[in-house]
């Protein structure tokens, strides 16, 4: 068993622009969080969603079920309720419905108490253009900081 488990979703900070991130608590059951302990997760694909009574569940997060768990296990891909202040996810809520945004899952990771976290971000998606711009600053600094280096 890992003590550092940190699962990150890459693509996410490549699709979209990232403007606000809260940390929130997971809800769950006994063989989920076992699982995330053994790092058998993954929050690629999954993203955040309101339900009528204005709760917060992060929805298509995979974890799987746990070898040992028998008939305890969990579903890998049902919905996990998320942990935010009453004001945070009125704010999200409102960000949301407004002004189109998205939730999405940035990382996953354990505290030092135990307890599985979820970094969630506000987001807006990127268009074409913006992810080629990007690729060209990050091409001009990597060129600007060899001509540094060749200078000094």
């Amino acid at each position: 068993m890992q003590k550092n488990i940190n699962i990150k979703n890459k693509k996410a900070r490549f699709e979209y622009e990232i403007l606000d991130k809260y940390i929130a608590g997971i809800q769950l059951t006994g063989t989920e969080i076992k699982s995330i302990r053994e790092s058998k997760a993954r929050i690629t694909e999954s993203f955040c969603e309101f339900n009528e009574k204005g709760e917060l569940f992060a929805v298509n997060m995979y974890i799987e079920e746990y070898l040992y768990g028998n008939a305890y296990n969990h579903l890998p891909k049902s919905e996990r309720k998320l942990l935010l202040n009453k004001n945070e996810l009125k704010k999200l809520y409102k960000e949301v419905q407004n002004v189109g945004l998205t939730i999405i899952p940035l990382r996953l990771f354990l505290t030092e108490k135990g307890w599985a976290k979820l970094e969630i971000a506000l987001c807006r998606g990127k268009k074409n253009y913006d992810k080629r711009e990007n690729i060209k600053s990050r091409e001009n600094k990597i060129n600007l900081d060899r001509i540094k280096k060749n200078f000094n």
